[in-house]
């Protein structure tokens, strides 16, 4: 036989398999369904309500990156001319990325141990203690405008506080302009988010130390686990991965995702871009300048990069306790 006949047995001989792998993958699925024929009722209207304003927007957004858009005229194929404008011709949106993996790698890791530490701290208090603690951690996240407080902390005349409080040190002999100077800005708007974020991982880190077993620390005890810190690598972190990894993804979507913090407090647009991210730039092109098809395109090298961002966090927290 030829080695033509034998690579073309082969390929039937796969594709056969393929088939038949499906057929099964199929048939359990089937069973699946009918087996949990109510549990697949209950879970409808929420998949229904998912698909329609979550996949379908995000599929839309992805098929209109690639054409012009400008909300008067029907969109115009212009294949991959928005991503070459982008990585190639846009200047501003090369410092939105420097600007925004810089705020990522800061606030995301810090605001992330920073809450679980807080969180493992305070769930070692009486639960009155606990409560209260926990209200005043969260309640930053809830205050709606509250992080304004901080355009009077670094207010540029001599009546913010930070001015008033270095001037009087006689470190400062002027007032500075502290979000009208490129070098503060970004630092300035790191920390104001910083402050924001413990709120909600906070209030899942408390949720998931509750809800470990107590009973696995006295088996862990009669195993060989001698102090708190092996109590925490091989017991608390395993038993609430799920909370772990809950708190990682809202993480990584709040410091990517920064806008709101930064216009307000650095202004749209900051001086010299020293605060522009990717949403501030998203926004710009959406919703200022209506370029639809470009500004699609930002939104999906976003969202490529949060999903890149996810994929290593859940790897990494797998190896949590081994």
């Amino acid at each position: 036989m030829s080695a033509i006949g034998r690579v073309n047995i082969a390929v039937k001989q796969w594709s056969t398999a393929r088939n038949q792998k499906s057929k099964l993958h199929l048939q359990a699925w089937r069973r699946d369904v009918v087996q949990h024929k109510h549990a697949y009722v209950l879970m409808t209207p929420f998949m229904v309500l998912f698909i329609l304003f979550t996949v379908v927007p995000v599929i839309l957004s992805f098929v209109i990156s690639f054409t012009y858009f400008n909300m008067l005229e029907f969109p115009r194929w212009v294949g991959w001319d928005n991503y070459s404008r982008l990585f190639l011709k846009d200047e501003i949106f090369l410092i939105a990325i420097k600007n925004t993996f810089l705020f990522a790698a800061i606030t995301g890791p810090v605001s992330y141990m920073a809450c679980f530490l807080f969180a493992w701290l305070i769930n070692e208090l009486s639960p009155k203690i606990r409560a209260f603690m926990t209200l005043i951690f969260y309640a930053p996240s809830i205050s709606g405008n509250i992080f304004f407080i901080w355009l009077i902390i670094f207010s540029g005349d001599s009546y913010g506080y930070a001015n008033g409080l270095l001037m009087k040190l006689g470190i400062l002999l002027e007032p500075i302009q502290w979000l009208q100077n490129e070098r503060y800005v970004l630092l300035i708007v790191i920390m104001v988010q910083l402050w924001l974020s413990l709120g909600t991982g906070f209030l899942v880190f408390i949720a998931g130390l509750q809800s470990v077993d107590r009973t696995l620390y006295e088996a862990g005890a009669v195993d060989g686990v001698k102090n708190r810190w092996q109590e925490l690598w091989y017991i608390t972190l395993p038993a609430m991965r799920p909370q772990l990894l809950f708190g990682a993804v809202i993480q990584i979507t709040t410091s990517f995702a920064v806008a709101e913090v930064s216009t307000a407090i650095a202004g749209f647009p900051s001086v010299n871009y020293a605060a522009h991210t990717i949403v501030t730039h998203l926004l710009d092109y959406g919703n200022i300048r209506f370029e639809m098809g470009y500004a699609s395109s930002i939104a999906t090298v976003l969202f490529l990069i949060m999903v890149g961002s996810n994929l290593v966090i859940q790897k990494l927290l797998k190896k949590v306790g081994e």
